[in-house]
């Protein structure tokens, strides 16, 4: 799976008129149309299509469309009938692996009019698991605690943030075993797909992460939150259970409820008085939010608002809060409390949005099938504010909203995007990550902008037409207020922003704008109503789960000839997507000011280590198919890269070096192994095995450093001394062991070892800086003046000790601090307050500069707020960009001087890179 999508020109078949675009890296068509070919097949939509493509075998390449194809969904609107076919690898599903085929029904007669979509014919891998399921849900249990811990800096408030015992408290993480899924990266990833769902330990926020497990090593290769938010600050999604348990609370039948709906009022949170439809519930003594009369001539399900003050958002997420209720008033009026709740906007919105489907599009509810609407209201964040809302897979869920923030179900392009989500998921199940969740955010952006201009007679000329979330604001104006602009202008030459998957999904709300704003264009300049019909038949008829921008090009622009627009018309279309730069082969124009050391190396996940004037990387092949191999090579780019481990199906991640040698972990079943071997050649040794995880490895002359994991957040700063120690060495907490107290975060230079030591003293947490000698065992303790400030990220010099020091969760901003070997003269060199403070993650430094993979705190997701690489003077005197590149910049490792290798997604891709100065302010 790629965050970059393949790219095609379109051809002529060879077996009839029409058009063919061929796919990249398989045989079968990402599109067919313009053919009209009889069906011999009878039966369903679903026999018919796989017939289809069995008897034109040679276009589609399909060996066994009835075996390897399992139907998923048939849409029919009149005599069209478009069917969704899931490909499936010897019986298990293929991610993103579904072929659309469109049809004519008439006459008891069928037609193919076209096909779309991505089967992958190169897959060969077997699917029998070397990793079952319960270790699969360690391992990626323990890639989510990782992947928190690298972005708990910029998390933001937590409950009872100046006591860590609350953290403890807080809902673990857990994982449930999905099943096996093949990746179709080359010939196929054979995975364990795991839920991790629960709470970050550190910080409270709530988490749910999809993640994917190899199945023969056990290393986690992918890795997205399923969350679809309206903001990009994020919250969690899942599924509520059982919603006919819901209904029978209510004396309705789980067959659909009775028709009783009446007609009410509320004032919204803008003044204005709405009309609702509501319910008197007898057994209740009053009126309540549910609409029974949109669906009572199909399925008699019900479109509710329910009352969700109180509850916190992970409360909410993935689960059916208990004791919840509809918004109930004693008349059909409702008043005040339910207007300041946001549920009269959220249950009047949800009824226009249910309405534009139906009547301009045929759609009956967000399944297509009349399932139920349910909105939840006025959501909290552990009791605060929380400003963003969510479709989690069953109902649409609406932050309270702050000072400043109304309820976010207050904005009707709000509610229609998130009921988006749904229609979305239902059709064309973009996955969530990535150029295709980018367009996951760029589709729910156009039907909700699009809903609330029609609404509020907002005309398409007008110069904030664009703008989404303008009227959530209390005191800013519509433009200073609004979350995005689809007529921001962006082009993809010059805002795309290449991250990874730990960041916003891959970019799903930083690049959404430009797939929305073409879009836009296209609505703008033609009839609205006809650009939304173009719009909705690519979405349900051709794009499919890992679409990226060419390919939703292509399906519009395919559903354009379709809907038999003219010539001018399709030249506009065109047009709009050209002047946002989503044309064949745009990923390629992006520039860099770093030098390459190693292209796509496909391994965002683990980090790169230097020193000696040497680095060392994990890589995988160009498409990511191989299990990751360590590789070496010099930091001033001379000489050729050499292959450091085995090549052996093993995932081998996370090198260090110091020039001399390359230490690594190693991932195989349940063991992880850290592994070592000379630069210059010769056997690799086994370190250590465990079935937990090493972190924060360093490697210096003989000895090796790292962070030890084990149960239920365990963790130990430890060491190994190569030829003399045969199990590692625990470094201990100052105040012995405990529940409370743990050592972790080490560093390594000139035979010291500086970590965070977490420990309690007489019932009071603190934490303090240790070095530990390790020739003569002396130890140093850096005592804190702040102790309640958390140890982040350690460094340690021939000078000085530095670290991340952490004082408050509510803000994430670290300050760089600094002292002498021997724990005096504690200084800071960048501040934790002020405009100048950073949100740090990571920290590594060399004699001559400390360099901090930090994030730029803002009020919005954009170039400048990714984490960037800053570098400071060891005196802090001097402070820097080290590389002004676009996008995101992962890990970072000191070399020597001011020269340092990270892993930059600026390009789409991950390239290892470096620069040997720093490129000081960046414009």
């Amino acid at each position: 799976m790629s965050a970059v999508p393949a790219h095609a020109d379109p051809a002529k078949p060879a077996d009839g008129p029409g058009q063919v675009i061929p796919a990249a890296k398989t045989a079968t068509p990402a599109l067919v149309r313009g053919i009209r070919e009889p069906v011999k097949a009878t039966g369903s939509p679903a026999d018919a299509a796989r017939g289809h493509l069995a008897e034109k075998k040679g276009r589609y390449r399909i060996a066994d469309p009835g075996r390897d194809l399992r139907p998923v969904q048939t849409l029919s609107a009149g005599a069209a009938e478009t069917v969704r076919l899931q490909q499936r690898h010897r019986g298990v599903e293929v991610l993103g692996g579904q072929y659309v085929v469109r049809m004519e029904h008439k006459d008891g007669k069928r037609v193919v009019t076209g096909t779309s979509g991505k089967y992958f014919t190169g897959l060969k891998t077997a699917t029998t698991p070397d990793v079952d399921a319960e270790l699969a849900v360690e391992r990626a249990v323990g890639a989510t605690e990782d992947r928190l811990a690298g972005k708990r800096a910029a998390a933001g408030p937590r409950k009872g943030a100046d006591d860590r015992e609350d953290a403890e408290k807080a809902p673990a993480l857990t994982g449930t075993a999905r099943g096996l899924v093949v990746l179709p990266k080359g010939e196929g990833v054979l995975t364990q797909h795991v839920t991790v769902r629960g709470a970050d330990p550190a910080t409270g926020r709530p988490v749910l992460e999809e993640v994917y497990v190899d199945a023969k090593s056990g290393y986690p290769v992918l890795q997205y939150s399923a969350i679809k938010t309206f903001g990009p600050q994020g919250t969690p999604a899942g599924k509520p259970a059982t919603a006919n348990r819901t209904a029978a609370r209510h004396g309705v039948a789980a067959d659909g409820p009775q028709d009783g709906t009446t007609a009410g009022t509320g004032v919204r949170l803008d003044g204005k008085s709405v009309d609702l439809q509501v319910f008197k519930d007898a057994e209740r003594g009053e009126y309540v939010m549910r609409d029974l009369s949109r669906m009572r001539d199909s399925t008699k399900n019900e479109l509710s608002t329910w009352d969700a003050r109180g509850k916190s958002v992970e409360e909410t997420s993935g689960t059916w809060p208990e004791g919840i209720k509809e918004f109930g008033s004693a008349g059909p009026a409702f008043g005040k409390e339910a207007t300041e709740a946001g549920a009269v906007d959220a249950h009047w919105a949800a009824g226009k949005v249910y309405d534009y489907y139906r009547t301009v599009h045929g759609r009956n509810s967000l399944n297509g099938r009349g399932g139920a609407v349910k909105s939840l209201v006025g959501v909290s964040y552990w009791g605060m504010p929380y400003v963003n809302a969510f479709w989690d897979g069953t109902k649409m869920v609406y932050g309270n909203g702050d000072a400043e923030y109304r309820p976010l179900s207050a904005g009707l392009d709000v509610v229609g995007h998130e009921m988006t989500h749904g229609v979305v998921e239902n059709s064309a199940n973009l996955v969530y990550a990535g150029q295709s969740g980018a367009m996951n955010e760029a589709i729910a952006d156009y039907f909700g902008n699009a809903i609330k201009n029609d609404t509020h007679g907002i005309a398409m000329d007008d110069p904030d037409s664009g703008l989404l979330g303008e009227s959530l604001c209390r005191t800013k104006t519509p433009r200073a207020c609004a979350f995005r602009d689809l007529n921001d202008g962006r082009t993809t030459s010059k805002s795309f922003l290449g991250v990874g998957f730990g960041t916003d999904n891959g970019g799903v709300h930083l690049n959404s704008t430009i797939f929305s704003g073409a879009l836009w264009d296209i609505r703008q300049d033609l009839d609205k109503t006809l650009a939304d019909k173009l719009v909705y038949k690519a979405l349900t008829e051709y794009i499919t789960p890992l679409d990226g921008f060419t390919e939703g090009r292509n399906a519009v622009l395919a559903a354009a000839k379709d809907l038999k627009l003219s010539d001018v018309q399709l030249r506009t279309v065109e047009r709009s997507f050209n002047a946002h730069g989503i044309v064949p082969g745009w990923e390629l124009a992006m520039g860099v000011d770093s030098d390459q050391l190693l292209g796509k190396v496909n391994t965002s996940e683990s980090r790169a280590g230097a020193g000696g004037g040497w680095w060392a990387a994990s890589k995988s092949n160009d498409d990511g198919t191989e299990a990751y191999s360590v590789w070496a090579g010099r930091t001033d780019g001379s000489g050729t890269p050499k292959l450091i481990s085995p090549n052996d199906g093993r995932f081998h991640v996370d090198p260090v070096t110091d020039g001399k040698t390359v230490v690594w972990m190693s991932y195989k079943g349940r063991d992880i192994q850290l592994l070592a071997r000379p630069l210059a050649g010769g056997p690799i040794k086994v370190l250590t095995t465990s079935r937990y995880r090493f972190t924060s490895l360093a490697v210096e002359g003989k000895t090796v450093a790292f962070e030890q994991h084990g149960r239920r957040g365990y963790t130990a700063a430890a060491y190994l001394r190569l030829g003399q120690d045969e199990e590692p060495v625990r470094i201990p907490p100052s105040a012995g062991t405990g529940r409370f107290n743990r050592t972790n975060h080490p560093s390594l230079h000139n035979g010291r070892i500086a970590f965070a030591d977490e420990h309690r003293v007489d019932g009071v947490y603190r934490n303090d800086v240790g070095i530990l000698d390790v020739a003569t065992g002396a130890r140093t303790t850096v005592k804190l003046t702040d102790a309640t400030a958390s140890v982040e990220s350690t460094a340690i010099t021939g000078k000085h000790v530095f670290w991340l020091s952490l004082p408050d969760y509510g803000t994430g901003l670290t300050a760089v601090r600094r002292a002498d070997l021997d724990g005096g003269n504690v200084v800071d060199i960048s501040p934790a307050t002020g405009k100048d403070a950073l949100a740090g993650v990571l920290l590594t430094a060399s004699d001559e500069a400390v360099t901090v993979l930090a994030q730029t705190p803002d009020t919005e997701y954009r170039n400048e707020t990714l984490s960037k690489l800053w570098q400071f003077s060891p005196d802090g005197a001097r402070k820097g960009r080290v590389s002004c590149n676009r996008g995101e910049q992962l890990g970072g490792a000191a070399d020597t001087g001011t020269r340092v290798v990270w892993t930059d997604a600026t390009t789409g891709y991950t390239d290892l890179v470096t620069r040997h100065r720093p490129a000081g302010t960046c414009g």
